[in-house]
């Protein structure tokens, strides 16, 4: 059973929950959003497994996902970033946000999101679990395709992509 760190605004622990329960009650959990550039300040993104349980097929950043009861949230990051593109690299935390989501499907991502950011010129290993394909991309192109086309993006990444990149120095 997989389960997600509860907490409260100021991401203090109060609990576990199942994953899948948290996602159907819209409990806030604790969550990161790992950002990679490469050398030439390209930013990474990876496009969602279709069978993700919610925002398949969508492009988001690099990996996401939940640290485990007691995991600090750093080692999950670099933990999530083996396991889903095969990649390892310094991260270093950048900033937090909460968000609130309603999908289709009826779950709903109430997360605390801990925002990291690293540099790296590895080319992913695709989980095709977790990803279909990867791309880099301008920062320039990049914000003008989730200007034309947004529905192509999942939704946290909407939210904090422009902040990722005027808060980071490439």
């Amino acid at each position: 059973m997989e389960e997600v760190v509860l907490v409260d605004k100021d991401d203090n622990v109060i609990g576990t929950s199942e994953k899948m329960a948290a996602h159907q009650s819209g409990q806030l959990h604790r969550a990161f959003s790992i950002f990679i550039f490469n050398s030439k300040g390209e930013i990474l993104l990876q496009q969602r497994a279709m069978h993700k349980y919610h925002s398949g097929g969508l492009w988001t950043n690099a990996c996401c996902s939940h640290p485990r009861p007691e995991e600090p949230t750093i080692d999950a990051a670099n933990r999530r970033l083996t396991e889903e593109l095969g990649m390892k690299t310094d991260l270093s935390f950048l900033f937090t946000f909460t968000y609130e989501a309603e999908f289709e499907n009826g779950l709903i991502e109430h997360e605390l999101d801990h925002v990291f950011v690293g540099n790296s010129d590895i080319m992913p290993v695709l989980n095709t679990d977790e990803a279909i394909n990867y791309k880099y991309l301008t920062v320039e192109n990049l914000i003008q395709d989730v200007k034309v086309k947004p529905e192509n993006y999942t939704f946290w990444f909407r939210k904090i992509y422009e902040k990722v990149i005027n808060n980071y120095n490439l």
